[in-house]
Parts: structure tokens; sequence; C-alpha cells
């Protein structure tokens, strides 16, 4: 396979992990409600974006640590207001 074919595929894979975290978070800032969110399947999320972004790393893959950084921080933001709004409620 050609080169530059796998590195669009990475490409297109990375900004759809990027990218899939902002309609989430976009409907919990405007409805200022995180009821439906699963925290321990954000706890696991967070967990493997971390783990890649040190992988990423260990390799020197920087397109990796990269997007993986990003997804980390998109899913830990989640997860944070997840939390804020759950004990604000309470």
């Amino acid at each position: 396979m050609p080169a530059l074919l796998i590195n669009a595929i990475g490409a297109g894979a990375a900004i759809c992990s990027m990218a899939s975290f902002v309609p989430q978070l976009a409907k919990i800032i405007r409805e200022r409600d995180a009821s439906a969110i699963s925290a321990p399947m954000y706890v696991v999320t967070v967990t493997g974006f971390g783990l890649w972004t040190s992988y990423g790393v260990a390799l020197k893959s920087w397109p990796l640590v990269g997007s993986n950084l990003v997804s980390l921080a998109l899913s830990a933001t989640v997860l944070g207001l997840k939390l804020f709004y759950s004990r604000r409620g309470a």
C-alpha cells in the first residue's frame, strides 16, 4: 500500500477520534447537564488515551502523541464536566 494512502488513513482516523468528542462536549455545555454520561466509560476512555499517548512517546511518533493528547484532553473534559455536574446537582 502506498505511503500516501497509509498516511491519509491515519490522518482520517485521528481526525475522527478527535472530532468524536466535540458534539458531546457541545451538548453538555449547552444543556449544563451530563447525567446521561457514563463516568466509568469515560474513566476507561481517558485511561486508554493516556496509555496511547505514552505509547506514542515511547515510539517517538509525534502524530500519534498529538492526536491522542487532543483526544485525551477532550475526553477528560467530558469526564470532568460529568463529575462537576454530578456533584453540583447532589
